[in-house]
């Protein structure tokens, strides 16, 4: 079926990712695929770069690589079939440059309940979606 299969991780909600990460693990297991996880960092506005410590982008990066390794590799997933890619700008842009880059063949993107919010603006998803070059399964978190 699908041979590349890309998750986009939001750290701050990790129990909406966590549902993607599982059914996204499950299907590369059933199929032989391999898993890349991204998260997309937001980029520091310039008119805030003198109040934050030098390397401070740089430390987070790291942090940040870090932590999606650490999860990569809690997957169980064979050495290799889970790869990390850490990105800055928004987040469906970044995630559908990921995809293209890494070849993906379908995206597994958590997302929550639709709101009023999302209903005027839309959501990272619902872009997501609507953009892709690629398949996308959208997996909806338990009560969000």
């Amino acid at each position: 079926m699908f041979k590349k299969l890309l998750v986009p991780v939001d750290l701050s909600d990790m129990k909406l990712s966590k549902v993607a990460l599982d059914k996204a693990r499950a299907l590369a297991e059933s199929w032989g695929a391999e898993l890349r996880l991204v998260n997309v960092m937001p980029i520091v506005p310039s008119t805030y770069l003198e109040y934050v410590p030098v390397g401070f982008e740089a430390g987070e990066k790291a942090r940040v690589e870090a932590e999606m390794q650490a999860i990569a590799d809690g997957l169980g997933l064979p050495a290799g079939r889970a790869t990390i890619a850490v990105r800055s700008g928004g987040v469906y842009h970044e995630v559908l440059a990921e995809a293209e880059a890494s070849k993906a063949d379908l995206i597994v993107c958590g997302s929550h309940w639709p709101t009023l919010a999302t209903y005027l603006i839309g959501s990272h998803a619902t872009n997501i979606v609507r953009h892709a070059n690629c398949s996308v399964l959208v997996v909806r978190g338990e009560g969000s």
